[in-house]
C-alpha cells in the first residue's frame, strides 16, 4: 500500500489536469443530486448513504487541488472526461485506505499521554479518520436559516465593512441554490439532444451576478457584494494545502470565477462558508473582534432558549440564571434552565471549535479543544446540578427575579450545546467525557445546535422531549452512531428501547434517511411525508395518545412518570392497552359503573391501573389507591401508577403515583393470595373488561379475592 502523501500528490495532479473542472461537475452531479418524482421517499434518499458516493470534504479537497493551478476550461472528450471521473474514484478510495497504516501504527506506539488517560480508540490517528470522513451534522438549510440568527447583530458590521446584509446573503444563497436546480434540469434536458461530444453539466452550476439579482430580487451591487465575499480571490493557488487535513481556502470561499461567471459545486459549501466564515472576517477586526466573540456566545444560548420554548413554554424556560448560596455566594450560572413538573434540564452552551490541528490527529489539541469545548461546559452544569436542590440555594434570572425550585426534582439531565459543526463529536464523547451520575442527576447529552434544532422540531412537546432525553442518556453507554440525528431518526421509526442483553448497539448512517426527508419537507419546501411513520403517526389518536395528551397540559409530578412508561411501550403493546381502555369506557358509560384495566411490567418494575369512573373525585381516587396499592403488591413492583379517566370523552381526572420498594404486609398478603397473574397483555385486558356489569356479591376484578362490595364496590 502506497503512503499518503504519494497518493495525495497523484490526486492533486489529475485535479490539475487539461479540463478536469468537466469531470468534477459530472462527479458534483452524480452524488450530490437526489433524484425523485413526485413526493420524496427514503428510496430516493437512499443513494446519499452509499459508500461508493463521495463525501462533501472529498469534492471539497478535489476542488481544492483543482485551484492550485490556473484552471484549463477546455472541454475534453467524453472518454477523456471518463476516465478522468474513474482515476478519481480509485485515487480517492485508495487515499482512504492509508489512513488504516496510520491507525495499525498506533497500536504500537506508546501513548503520549498517561496510559489511564488515553485510550487506544482515543488517539489523533484514529480520529483524525473520523473527523475527515465522519460527514456533516448540518442540514443545508439549517446552515443558511441560522446564518442570520447567528450574525443578526453584527448586521451593522456587514453592512459597513461588507456592503450587505446577513439577510441579504441568505436570500443570495436560496437563490443561487434554486437558480442551480433549473440550470441544471435545463442542461439535462438539452444534453438529451446533444451528440456525445458536447455533453457537459458544467453551465447547470454556473451562473452571473445578474442571474442571481433577478431570482432574488435584490440589487446587483449587494449581489455582487455577497458573491465576491465568498468567491475565491483572483489569482489565489491555495498553496498551502498539501494534506486532506490542511487549510483548504476552498472550504472558506467556494465559489470559483470563470470570467463573468461565478462557479458553485456544491451548495453546502456555500451556506457552510455563509454561516462559519463572517464571524473570521469580525475577528480579523482588533476593534470589533471581542464584540464579535460576545455576540456569538449570546448567538448560541439564545438559540437554545428560543428552541427550547417553543416545546415547553416561555414560562418554563429561563436563561442567565445565577445560582447563589448567598447574597455574596454565587456558586454557578446556568446559559438555559427548564423547569417541567419534578425535572430540570441545564443547558451549556459553549462556541469552541474544532482547531486545524486537531484535525491533523494532535493528541494534545484533540483532548485540549474536547475540554474546552465540551468538558468544561459539562463541569459547569455538573455544578450547578448539585448546587441547585440546596436547602439555601437561590436562583436569579436575567432580570434579577427569583425563579422558584420545585419541591423535588426527581431527575436533572445536562445538555452540552456547541454552537458549529464538531467532527466526530458523539464518537470524542464516548472516548474522553468524564461524567458523574447519581439518582437525580442522569449522565450528559453532548450535541450541537443542528441536533437541537431538529430535536426540537420533531418532538414538540415536552413528554416525547424528555422522554427522548430520558432514554438518550440511559443508553449512553450502549449506543453508537455517527451523529446524534441518526439516534433520533431510529426513535422515530422504532421507539428507542433496549433490552438489558444488549450490550450495544451500532446504528448506520442510512437510518437517518426518514428524519432527513421529514427536515427537508418542513425547512427547504421539498414534497413529502413531514413527519416519519413511527411513533408520531401511529398512535396519536389511540387511547394512550390521548392520556399522553393530557398529560402534557398538566405536568403533575405524579403522571410524569406514567407518560414516559406510555411512551417506552411498544406499538403493539400500545394498541392493544388502548383496545382495552376503550372497552373499559365503553362499559362504563352503559351501565354506570366503575371499569378498569391494570398492566404491570417487568422491567422496568412497574405497572399502571386505569379506572373509568364518574364518582366524586373523592371517592374514586380511594377507590383507585387501594386497587393500585393491591396490584402493585400482587406484581412485586416498585411504582404503579394510578389514573382516573372520564367515560364520556377518556379525559384524565386525576393521576397519582405509589412509589416505594416491595415489603411483606400480612393485609395485603391475604388479599392477594390467590389472585392469578395475567399472562400477556390481551389476557390482562380481558380479564379487566370481560363483565359487562359487576354484581355487589361478585369477587373484585381487581383481584384483591374479596367480594365486589367489600373492596371496590364501596
Amino acid at each position: 500500500m502506497r503512503n499518503e502523501a504519494d497518493v495525495f500528490a497523484d490526486l492533486g495532479a489529475l485535479c490539475r489536469s487539461e479540463g478536469y473542472v468537466h469531470a468534477l461537475a459530472n462527479l458534483s452531479f452524480r452524488d450530490n443530486i437526489v433524484r425523485y418524482s413526485g413526493n420524496m421517499s427514503p428510496k430516493d434518499m437512499l443513494p446519499m448513504f452509499s459508500p461508493d458516493r463521495l463525501i462533501r470534504t472529498e469534492i471539497s479537497t478535489l476542488i481544492g487541488l483543482m485551484i492550485q493551478s490556473d484552471m484549463n476550461w477546455a472541454m475534453p472528450s467524453p472518454e477523456v472526461v471518463q476516465e478522468q471521473m474513474d482515476r478519481t474514484d480509485s485515487l480517492l478510495k485508495e487515499l482512504h485506505e492509508t489512513f488504516l497504516p496510520s491507525m495499525s501504527g498506533a497500536l504500537a506506539e506508546p501513548a503520549k499521554a498517561p496510559a489511564e488517560d488515553l485510550e487506544l480508540l482515543g488517539r489523533g490517528k484514529f480520529l483524525r479518520e473520523v473527523i475527515f470522513y465522519g460527514g456533516e451534522s448540518a442540514y443545508t438549510f439549517q446552515y443558511r436559516d441560522l446564518a442570520p440568527q447567528e450574525y443578526a447583530e453584527d448586521d451593522a458590521w456587514l453592512k459597513a465593512n461588507r456592503e450587505f446584509s446577513i439577510f441579504d446573503a441568505r436570500t443570495v444563497a436560496e437563490s443561487i441554490a434554486r437558480l442551480q436546480e433549473q440550470k441544471l434540469m435545463a442542461v439535462v434536458a438539452h444534453m438529451a439532444t446533444s451528440p456525445p461530444e458536447q455533453w457537459s453539466i458544467l453551465p447547470g452550476y454556473t451562473f452571473t451576478v445578474r442571474e442571481v439579482a433577478a431570482a432574488s430580487g435584490l440589487a446587483e451591487p449587494t449581489v455582487e457584494a455577497v458573491l465576491n465575499a465568498i468567491a475565491l480571490a483572483p489569482g489565489e493557488k491555495n498553496e498551502a494545502f498539501r494534506a486532506v487535513d490542511d487549510f483548504n481556502v476552498a472550504n472558506a470561499t467556494p465559489l470559483l470565477r470563470f470570467n463573468d461567471e461565478f462557479v458553485l459545486f456544491h451548495s453546502y459549501g456555500l451556506v457552510e462558508a455563509l454561516y462559519e466564515s463572517p464571524f473570521y472576517w469580525m475577528l480579523a477586526d482588533r476593534p470589533y473582534a471581542a464584540t464579535a466573540m460576545q455576540n456569538r456566545g449570546r448567538f448560541t444560548e439564545t438559540f437554545c432558549r428560543d428552541r427550547l420554548e417553543l416545546v415547553f413554554g416561555k414560562a418554563r424556560v429561563h436563561t442567565n440564571v445565577d445560582i447563589f448560596e448567598s447574597k455574596a455566594r454565587r456558586v454557578g450560572e446556568i446559559d438555559v434552565l427548564v423547569f417541567f413538573g419534578d425535572r430540570a434540564v441545564i443547558v451549556q452552551a459553549k462556541s469552541k471549535r474544532l482547531t486545524l490541528e486537531s484535525r491533523k490527529g494532535n493528541d494534545g489539541r484533540i483532548r485540549d479543544d474536547f475540554k474546552k469545548s465540551v468538558q468544561d461546559s459539562y463541569d459547569q452544569g455538573l455544578i450547578c446540578a448539585q448546587k441547585i436542590t440546596g436547602p439555601k440555594v437561590k436562583l436569579v434570572g436575567f432580570d434579577g427575579r427569583e425563579i422558584p425550585v420545585p419541591g423535588r426534582l426527581t431527575e436533572i439531565y445536562i445538555l452540552c450545546v456547541v454552537a458549529d459543526h464538531y467532527p466526530s463529536l458523539h464518537f470524542q464523547t464516548h472516548q474522553f467525557l468524564k461524567y458523574t451520575q447519581t439518582e437525580r442527576i442522569q449522565p450528559p447529552m453532548v450535541l450541537d445546535v443542528f441536533t437541537l434544532d431538529a430535536i426540537t422540531e420533531m418532538l414538540s412537546s415536552p413528554l416525547r422531549f424528555l422522554s427522548f432525553i430520558n432514554r438518550r442518556v440511559g443508553y449512553t453507554e450502549r449506543l453508537m452512531a455517527q451523529h446524534e440525528t441518526v439516534i433520533l431518526s431510529y426513535h422515530l421509526k422504532k421507539n428507542l428501547w433496549l433490552e438489558n442483553d444488549v450490550d450495544l448497539l451500532m446504528l448506520g448512517d442510512d437510518i437517518s434517511v426518514d428524519l432527513d426527508i421529514a427536515m427537508a419537507v418542513r425547512r427547504d419546501g421539498v414534497n413529502g411525508q413531514p413527519t416519519p411513520d413511527g411513533i408520531l403517526t401511529r398512535l396519536s389518536s389511540t387511547a394512550v395518545g390521548r392520556i399522553i395528551t393530557a398529560i402534557e397540559t398538566r405536568p403533575d409530578p405524579g403522571v410524569i412518570d406514567f407518560g414516559f412508561l406510555l411512551l417506552a411501550m411498544s406499538e403493539k403493546a400500545t394498541i392493544e392497552a388502548s383496545t382495552g381502555i376503550d372497552r373499559a369506557a365503553q362499559m362504563a358509560r352503559r351501565d354506570g359503573e366503575t371499569h378498569d384495566l391494570s398492566l404491570g411490567f417487568d422491567s422496568p418494575n412497574r405497572g399502571f391501573t386505569v379506572h373509568c369512573s364518574t364518582d366524586p373525585v373523592d371517592r374514586a381516587e380511594a377507590r383507585l389507591r387501594r386497587h393500585c396499592e393491591v396490584r402493585k403488591y400482587s406484581q412485586k413492583a416498585k411504582t404503579w401508577f394510578g389514573v382516573c379517566l372520564h367515560p364520556s370523552d377518556q379525559s384524565l381526572r386525576f393521576g397519582f403515583k405509589l412509589d416505594y420498594d416491595w415489603q411483606p404486609n400480612a393485609r395485603l398478603e391475604r388479599l392477594t393470595h390467590d389472585t392469578p397473574r395475567p399472562a400477556n397483555l390481551r389476557q390482562a385486558i380481558e380479564a379487566s373488561t370481560k363483565r359487562s356489569k359487576i354484581g355487589r356479591n361478585d369477587s373484585c376484578p381487581c383481584g384483591s379475592g374479596r367480594k365486589y362490595k367489600k373492596c371496590h364496590g364501596q
